[in-house]
């Protein structure tokens, strides 16, 4: 499965709870529409992302080997844009919701991320750019 499955997957364990175990309301109406601009942000973010590696020609794929490391634009902020647009994503919609539940996702989901997927895409990073990956590493967090 790919990132966005498991965000997919996320959206509806986050409707789920909210509908069978909503828990304490958090965020009450009107103030729940506060959560377009972490969502919104979320998806620009993505989609930002997404474009450098597309103008590289180089793959978006976890476990696939990169040909270029990108470090300007998004990943100048964060060595994972794309993961920190998802959790954005997530938090929006835990907003919007207003209830405490999906919150649970919005915790679990990044540490998800990072072992699946961020840990064993640093290591092929560091095999791959070496001295390279390592230098914007020490300059750049891993996630903001």
């Amino acid at each position: 499965m790919l990132p966005p499955t498991y965000l997919f997957f996320a959206i509806l364990a986050m409707a789920g709870l909210h509908f069978l175990l909503p828990g304490k309301k958090i965020v009450p109406f009107p103030w729940n529409f506060f959560g377009a601009l972490p969502f919104i942000t979320g998806v620009v973010l993505n989609i930002v992302a997404d474009r450098a590696f597309k103008k590289q020609k180089t793959t978006v794929k976890p476990f696939e080997e990169s040909t270029v490391l990108i470090t300007g634009g998004a990943y100048a902020i964060s060595r994972h844009p794309m993961y920190l647009g998802f959790v954005l994503i997530l938090l929006g919609i835990a907003i919007a919701l207003g209830s405490l539940s999906p919150y649970a996702i919005v915790i679990l989901f990044p540490v998800l991320m990072e072992i699946i997927f961020i840990r064993p895409e640093e290591k092929m990073l560091d095999r791959t750019f070496g001295d390279k990956w390592r230098s914007y590493k020490a300059k750049v967090r891993r996630w903001i």
